[in-house]
């Protein structure tokens, strides 16, 4: 289930702040929150962000200028925030993932998915 105007962007530079990422996606239309997620113990970014759209449709035109641009030296990846189903830890605005179909999963080494232990 996808939150109308929240979108998921991922492949952030881990230097990219909240503001930058406003000044990119405000060309789209008003913003209502920038999210910027980061790690709780060290306060690193994860290299993803939550933004949300007042207008829903401003979020789809933001979703097709920008996904797979680069940003801060960085390609990033922009699709609608879908809501998390089940159990399992959230990240920070109650449990969405950029619905990419890796189900939390992190990019290891060799561009495989680490299933952090889990199996598939």
């Amino acid at each position: 289930m996808t939150e109308a105007g929240k979108l998921f962007v991922g492949g952030l530079n881990f230097n990219t702040e909240e503001q930058s990422l406003e000044e990119v996606f405000s060309k789209y239309g008003q913003i209502s929150e920038v999210k910027v997620i980061k790690d709780k113990d060290t306060m690193a970014s994860r290299g993803f962000s939550f933004i949300t759209f007042e207008n829903p449709e401003n979020a789809r035109d933001a979703l097709q200028a920008v996904n797979e641009k680069s940003l801060d030296g960085r390609q990033i990846r922009v699709g609608h925030a879908k809501k998390r189903s089940g159990g399992g830890h959230g990240y920070g605005q109650g449990s969405y993932s950029g619905g990419y179909g890796n189900s939390g999963r992190r990019r290891g080494a060799g561009g495989r998915f680490d299933t952090g232990g889990r199996d598939s």
